[in-house]
């Protein structure tokens, strides 16, 4: 069962919190190794799975982009349309090139607030997925000098 990496360091330090303390050893404590091993082996296995999501987020925001500019330039498109038709009457010339200009400047404002707010969404996801991987890598790194400490005791234990 595959299990996300949160779930993974969770359980690692449930582990700990569990663990034997070791007398006279400042806080030290026994684990089980192996099941650490495979926790972290739990761990290398998901990681790639947390980078597949990060690309996913950014092939979205370029999705959202290539979208909006396609819907900005079909509202162009339907503006400068309706601008020539508009043209083609004597008596409303003069407002039609002024409504015109009006619906191009709107729209060229709608496109630009549309790519600006997808960029922001994609940065802030893209933000707080190197934050979590950031903290996770960082879990993880406490866990292994941990292991590493709690083994180090245990050998001069003995």
């Amino acid at each position: 069962m595959s299990k996300n990496i949160d779930d993974i360091l969770e359980q690692l330090d449930d582990m700990l919190d569990a663990a034997w303390a070791m007398p006279l050893s400042g806080g030290k404590v026994v684990v089980d190794g192996d099941k650490v091993r495979e926790l972290l082996d739990s761990v290398r296995a998901n990681l790639p799975s947390e980078i597949r999501q990060a690309r996913a987020i950014v092939n979205d925001r370029t999705e959202i982009i290539n979208t909006a500019k396609k819907e900005a330039e079909g509202i162009i498109r339907n503006a400068e349309e309706r601008r020539n038709q508009i043209l083609s009457h004597e008596e409303i010339v003069v407002q039609a090139q002024e409504r015109a200009n009006e619906i191009h400047a709107q729209t060229q404002k709608r496109a630009r607030d549309m790519r600006r707010t997808a960029q922001e969404y994609a940065e802030e996801v893209l933000r707080r997925t190197e934050e979590n991987l950031t903290q996770q890598v960082s879990q993880v790194r406490q866990a292994r000098v941990s292991l590493r400490s709690g083994n180090k005791n245990a050998e001069s234990a003995e």
